[in-house]
């Protein structure tokens, strides 16, 4: 009953997080200039033309009505049919989860061991090199490492295609590309939160009687140093999606990234709207399911 609670709280809170955030970006883009109502108006030429105008966006209706309006248009047309909107999500939001979410586990693989093993081997070469490669992933645009991984392995040693989505081979470099820098920042936070657990009573005490390194590091320390790691691994989930605007369109990835930049460039408000609030909604729901893998990792941890 109380996860139903807390379950039903949580989704309650989405609502008016969407409305702010898209509240927020029509309001910006319908100030901003160059949108399709301004550009039309400014075109009109006589009094009658600009009246057209106004009366076919409804510009003479206050903007919480507009925006409901448009709001509406985005799940159903005027004939009741499914939107260009909807239609158009189905087809790219499956690509960008499909890379994020290949992203996200490669590079949890990947930052699991190199934290923990930098973590247990403190202060040695493998300590230094595998902080040296996370300070390099952090530090690096991920715009700057899609162009140079798609030039060295893609242009000049012709091991994976420049673009497309038909075959799991199309993947490689985007994921790569994400997976690297989120696996950076997972693996820092892996190593400074194994650390910590690793200088706790219980586990000095478990060593003095006699408990294998190998049985102390899988049962005592990963189960105690994850809870922070999912935290990051969270918020860089949230990161990925962000990325993706960026990487979709340098590897020509179909996804909502690649979208939203075609919706900016056409000033297709509904567009950009609907890609705003897809990604405030995976975001939400990734902060949601943060908060309940921490009770499932450690019981102590109340659903409240």
């Amino acid at each position: 009953m109380q996860f139903i609670k807390f379950l039903l709280k949580r989704i309650i809170t989405i609502i008016p997080v969407l409305f702010g955030v898209t509240f927020l970006v029509y309001v910006l883009m319908t100030v901003a200039p160059g949108n399709s109502e301004r550009t039309a108006l400014n075109k009109a030429r006589t009094p009658e033309e600009r009246q057209a105008v106004i009366e076919r966006y409804g510009m003479d209706d206050p903007m919480i009505v507009r925006y409901a309006r448009m709001m509406r248009s985005l799940f159903r047309d005027d004939s009741g049919r499914a939107s260009r909107i909807i239609t158009k999500m189905r087809v790219h939001l499956p690509h960008s989860l499909r890379l994020c979410l290949t992203a996200l586990a490669a590079s949890i693989v990947l930052a699991l061991p190199l934290g923990i093993f930098a973590a247990i081997k403190q202060n040695t070469f493998f300590d230094g090199m595998s902080m040296l490669i996370s300070l390099l992933g952090v530090s690096m645009p991920n715009f700057w490492l899609g162009i140079m991984i798609m030039l060295v392995f893609g242009l000049h040693l012709g091991w994976f295609p420049t673009s497309g989505s038909s075959e799991p081979i199309h993947i490689v470099m985007p994921a790569a590309t994400l997976a690297f820098i989120n696996m950076a920042a997972i693996a820092r936070i892996t190593r400074s939160s194994t650390l910590e657990v690793i200088r706790q009573d219980y586990i000095r005490t478990a060593r003095a009687k006699g408990v294998p390194e190998h049985k102390i590091i899988w049962r005592h320390v990963l189960k105690n140093a994850l809870i922070p790691t999912i935290t990051v691994a969270g918020v860089q989930l949230g990161e990925l999606l962000s990325s993706t605007i960026i990487i979709e369109n340098i590897f020509a990835w179909p996804g909502v990234g690649r979208l939203l930049i075609q919706a900016i460039n056409s000033r297709d408000m509904s567009m950009m709207i609907a890609c705003v609030m897809v990604f405030a909604v995976c975001v939400s729901v990734i902060n949601l399911v943060v908060d309940l893998l921490y009770a499932v990792i450690d019981p102590r941890i109340s659903l409240n």
